[in-house]
């Protein structure tokens, strides 16, 4: 997973860094084939703001929260994006039951 981090009007420091990466790796645990993410930090007035696009195969998710300071707005970003993998994962697999449908068994 390629990682892209961003600051629009904000220095990304190595503890911002790190805590992003730590909490993006909960995202490949649940899904392997995350392509690259692309996070932007910004601060405006007061509010603290986080955007994320997350490439997978065939998709594009993204999302986005504010927070009052900035690791509370990461926290909320990886649950959206945690949600969102896991709602793309699920669409993917094949509910099809092949060995235990009526369809497939052998008829006498």
């Amino acid at each position: 997973m390629n990682l892209q981090l961003t600051g629009h009007h904000l220095e990304i420091t190595p503890a911002l860094r790190d805590y992003v990466t730590s909490k993006l790796a909960r995202i490949s645990n649940h899904f392997d084939h995350v392509i690259d993410v692309k996070v932007t930090m910004s601060v405006e007035k007061l509010a603290q703001k986080v955007e994320a696009t997350l490439h997978v195969p065939g998709n594009d998710l993204h999302a986005e929260c504010q927070g009052e300071n900035m690791y509370s707005a990461i926290d909320m970003l990886t649950d959206k994006l945690d949600r969102q993998v896991v709602k793309h994962k699920e669409k993917n697999t094949d509910h099809h039951k092949m060995n235990g449908a009526v369809k497939h068994q052998n008829v006498q």
